[in-house]
């Protein structure tokens, strides 16, 4: 009579375990948070996408700021009853251009950074669900 495993016999048994580690489970919406980091060319158009968005923010900000601060010297030129007004003492442009601007803009930074912000939630939460 043979054993297992010999010539003739019947076959020698393998034994199957389980592997050491974890398997990986993606979750449901994974699968763009995948193709981000494998830069697929999904990934590249939701990147891209992304960035145009934020692109375009900036350059409304941009515009708004330097609109409004390129007009006060025209204004001023052109309208000299504004550049001769004194407020609490102090000449109007002075006070305009001196001091009123930076407060306006710290505002603007920081509504940019709330919407820039919100911006890349909404990239996050589309990611997650494709």
């Amino acid at each position: 009579m043979t054993g297992p495993g010999e010539p003739g016999g019947p076959p020698r048994r393998v034994r199957v375990q389980r592997g050491g580690g974890r398997a990986t489970r993606l979750r449901p919406g994974a699968g763009g948070r995948r193709d981000l980091h494998e830069q697929t060319q999904l990934g590249d158009l939701m990147i891209r996408s992304l960035m145009r968005v934020q692109l375009h923010l900036a350059i409304r900000v941009c515009a708004l700021f330097g609109g409004l601060l390129g007009a006060l010297p025209l204004v001023f030129a052109f309208v000299p009853q504004v550049r001769d007004l004194n407020v609490a003492g102090l000449p109007l442009p002075w006070l305009l251009l001196g001091v009123l601007v930076y407060p306006g803009l710290v505002a603007g930074a920081v509504l940019y950074v709330r919407q820039a912000e919100r911006n890349e939630h909404e990239f996050e939460d589309l990611v997650d669900r494709s």
